[in-house]
């Protein structure tokens, strides 16, 4: 392994790069990672990235998953349930047995229970790569919360598919009762370790001595805890840690100090987004290796990607179906219950229908596969599995992922009305804020307001708040001329610090910090 680090410091810069030139030409950057990987992967001598199966879904998915959750709102997640529900589960199901069906009819070998093992791979959208993309384009919020809600759960239903089915490969035969009470303890366990795992780790943040370093190594600590104590119990780690992370999310501000949220998000950007990177990358890498097995099963390259695609196209043609099919449900729904929008169009669902990229999950689910059972034998058509796996990633990351932003942009969707417009929303809180501080100063500390000049500093500011019409935002001039003084700034503090000895560079540290945060506020603000 050491003899290979290079190669991968290598790709982690090439994975930075590609980042940069995504977001410079407006491509999401799965996509790119993807197709790179692919290029780097036919380069003479390149070593070849080898990960344990067993060690893919603890190493890669606890994080993606836990962080997906920090960042999801419970809000919108509640608000958009029905819907939500409908993608996260049902779908995913119907999607997994038109694949099993799929696959049993058409692909020589393929018994129903192997095809379900794919089904449950491939059936699962991806939140990076419909996120990557999204950023590129305006969408209405509905559209972004359904989408995210919908990741964050439908990993839990298809990985429970794909456990199912492994078991029946393994064993030869599925007994439904069992399956049945078995699929209520892996629910109702993984959702009450996880809530209980992290109720213990909230009660450590707040009862321990602990200091900002000490409460990121916990938030890192904390998902491959949930997931690891699911598991052992036989239940979902997924869900454990999907259910953890809304519940710590929830209450983040109650055991997490200003400090530790501030610093703790910039390390679990960094991180997750290296996790992602090496994740899209690998999907390229792990090509040659996945022909070579196809050779080694006697299945011709031509004959694989044809399986591939035909999945492929029952994949997408399934969501297609999926999104116009909720949009005649909630129809009839909204006879007997109230529902949202009652008339949501044909644009939205389209769009909904076409967000289907698949992405780290299902790759992480496919080299999860043994590669010898427990009996002994060769797990069957374990690289077949994986080649179809790899052509569907990469034609719904390539053909999906390249249109979409073109579709939402011809299509034009509508404003649903379901936010107030981010400017008012800001104006509004905003003076809401500054009501509520002058009201607390009046009533509490209506001396020390009088003769305190710091008091009535922060007062004279809140008041600015509320003078109507006020604009708020500074003009782009205006920010470019402050950021300009405040680079001044930096040049003088760093020159200071160099030319005299005497002054310590941990507070001149603290000041060039106190400049960045004024950079952001007035980028920002």
């Amino acid at each position: 392994m050491l003899e290979h680090f290079p190669f991968y410091l290598a790709v982690i810069v090439l994975i930075v790069l590609l980042i940069m030139l995504g977001n410079k030409i407006k491509v999401a950057y799965p996509v790119l990672l993807v197709l790179a990987g692919l290029l780097v992967s036919f380069i003479p001598g390149v070593p070849v990235l080898k990960i344990d199966p067993e060690l893919i879904f603890i190493i890669f998915l606890p994080p993606l998953l836990y962080e997906a959750a920090w960042a999801n709102s419970w809000k919108e997640l509640w608000h958009w349930r029905r819907i939500i529900g409908s993608f996260a589960f049902i779908v995913v199901f119907l999607t997994a047995i038109s694949v099993a069906f799929v696959a049993n009819s058409f692909i020589p070998g393929f018994s129903l229970a192997l095809g379900f093992v794919l089904g449950g791979i491939v059936s699962p959208p991806d939140a990076v790569s419909a996120s990557a993309i999204l950023k590129f384009v305006k969408v209405p919020k509905r559209m972004s919360a359904i989408l995210e809600g919908e990741s964050l759960l439908n990993d839990a239903s298809s990985l429970i598919v794909f456990r199912f089915a492994m078991v029946a490969v393994a064993t030869g035969q599925f007994i439904w009762y069992e399956a049945a009470l078995s699929f209520g303890w892996m629910v109702i366990g993984g959702v009450g370790i996880g809530l209980l795992v992290g109720l213990v780790f909230l009660k450590a943040h707040k009862w321990l001595p602990t200091d900002v370093n000490m409460d990121i190594i916990l938030t890192l600590v904390t998902p491959y805890a949930m997931y690891i104590a699911a598991e052992e119990a036989h239940t979902s780690g997924v869900l454990a840690v999907v259910s953890g992370g809304l519940f710590l999310s929830y209450h983040r501000h109650r055991f997490l100090s200003s400090s530790s949220r501030l610093r703790g998000e910039n390390v679990w950007q960094s991180f997750v987004f290296l996790l992602n990177g090496l994740v899209f990358m690998l999907i390229g890498l792990d090509l040659p290796e996945i022909v070579a097995g196809l050779k080694q099963e006697g299945i011709s390259f031509y004959e694989a990607t044809g399986y591939g695609v035909l999945i492929t196209f029952v994949l997408i043609f399934g969501r297609m179906l999926a999104a116009f099919g909720a949009v005649i449900v909630t129809r009839i729904a909204s006879y007997f219950i109230t529902v949202a929008d009652r008339n949501p169009g044909l644009r939205a669902p389209f769009v909904m229908g076409w967000t289907g990229m698949r992405g780290v999950v299902s790759l992480a689910a496919a080299l999860s596969i043994p590669v010898v059972m427990d009996n002994g034998l060769p797990f069957p058509h374990r690289n077949l599995v994986l080649y179809i796996t790899f052509v569907v990633i990469l034609l719904t990351l390539v053909v999906q992922g390249l249109t979409l932003p073109v579709i939402i942009r011809k299509v034009k969707l509508p404003d649903f009305n379901d936010h107030l417009p981010e400017e008012e929303t800001e104006k509004h809180i905003r003076e809401e804020l500054a009501k509520e501080s002058l009201d607390y100063l009046h009533q509490h500390h209506p001396g020390e307001l009088e003769h305190s000049y710091h008091l009535r500093k922060l007062a004279g500011h809140w008041k600015n708040q509320l003078v109507p019409d006020e604009p708020h935002r500074v003009p782009e001039h205006i920010q470019t001329i402050y950021i300009n003084i405040l680079d001044r700034q930096r040049t003088w503090l760093l020159q200071k610090n160099k030319n005299e000895q005497r002054i310590d560079e941990e507070i001149v540290r603290k000041f060039l910090h106190q400049i960045d945060l004024e950079e952001e506020k007035i980028k920002h603000g």
